[in-house]
């Protein structure tokens, strides 16, 4: 079992450790947990591989037409099938057919490992007997529809499958790429001297599956749903007022390794405000930030660039910032109701 699931084996830990932790060597993992999402929302109990190869080859030919690098391998005949319908040359049967026959060759056994071995409790089984090609579905699967974060689920996917996408499609060696953080658009986007601004998804998307769809003070449910009660805020862990102070000491207090997402009563003049969460929060954040390092996510490789290459540099660079929003700020605070304080 991975960290990210120590003391918190649910089915939602599960699941998101797939999608965040899984090895990315394709972005059929992707395509494949969004299918599995329609199904659940279905309440769909056996699907067979013509029937799944419809939404399949939809969120993988919807993708090909933003991002054409789709896979680490020089080449695929099934990308290239779905290629062939984007440009008008193929037939939606014939795609689905082709789907069929080499959409699925690896992600369906693969889809359920991770650190090489499965996880404890499995969404779905396959039955390729006596001629058949299903999957069928167990009740694990269906569980999930009924969690309060089944509804974040997609945005989540979509957002992990974004941000692997641009990396692999713009080849940016990992020790440059910066992903920074849009405060008014609540967008992260690349730019650097060689290369224009280039979006890439919601922040709070990208952010909530590696908070476990919680808030990261009180520890609530937070939605990604606009119009959502519990629509989540994108939070300066230390806050953005003490700004220039820790430009002095080589942070950019709009980096991704200080966003954090609260819930909308957290977030507020009334609780956290500017304030400073106590020291107990700054270990959370270390082992936040510890999770997209660890998960090979293009924001790791961020937090890495702007916080150190060594987890005790990391620390000592927490800790630093840490002080110094001290030093300005003064006064510390927790929430005055929570849950418990894990992540």
């Amino acid at each position: 079992m991975i960290e990210f699931q120590v003391n918190d084996p649910t089915l939602e830990s599960q699941w998101r450790a797939l999608i965040l932790f899984g090895k990315n060597s394709a972005t059929y993992k992707f395509a494949f947990a969004k299918s599995l999402l329609e199904i659940a929302d279905k309440e769909t109990t056996t699907v067979s591989l013509i029937d799944l190869a419809e939404p399949f080859s939809r969120h993988i030919t919807e993708h090909l037409k933003i991002n054409d690098k789709q896979g680490s391998s020089n080449s695929s005949n099934f990308l290239n099938a779905c290629r062939s319908f984007n440009d008008g040359k193929l037939k939606k049967d014939a795609l689905i057919t082709i789907t069929e026959k080499l959409g699925f060759v690896n992600v369906v056994d693969a889809f359920q490992n991770i650190n090489g071995g499965k996880i404890p409790n499995l969404f779905y089984e396959k039955d390729f007997k006596n001629g058949n090609k299903n999957i069928v579905v167990r009740d694990e699967l269906l569980k999930l529809k009924e969690s309060y974060h089944f509804q974040n689920f997609d945005s989540e996917v979509e957002a992990r499958w974004k941000l692997v996408e641009t990396a692999w499609n713009l080849e940016i060696n990992p020790n440059i790429l910066e992903v920074q953080y849009d405060d008014d658009l609540d967008f992260l986007f690349l730019e650097n001297n060689i290369m224009r601004r280039k979006s890439i998804t919601s922040a709070r998307n990208a952010l909530n599956g590696y908070q476990k769809g919680k808030c990261f003070y009180s520890n609530n449910n937070i939605s990604l749903q606009s119009g959502n009660i519990d629509l989540c805020h994108v939070d300066h862990f230390l806050p953005h007022v003490n700004k220039l102070q820790h430009i002095k000491h080589s942070a950019n207090i709009n980096g991704v390794w200080n966003l954090v997402l609260a819930h909308p009563t957290i977030n507020s003049i009334g609780e956290k405000g500017t304030k400073i969460p106590t020291v107990e929060y700054l270990q959370k954040l270390y082992k936040r930030n510890e999770y997209y390092i660890d998960s090979k996510h293009p924001l790791g490789e961020t937090i890495v660039n702007q916080t150190g290459k060594t987890k005790e540099s990391r620390r000592r660079f927490l800790q630093k910032q840490y002080d110094v929003a001290l030093e300005n700020s003064i006064l510390t605070w927790s929430p005055k109701d929570k849950l418990d304080n894990s992540i």
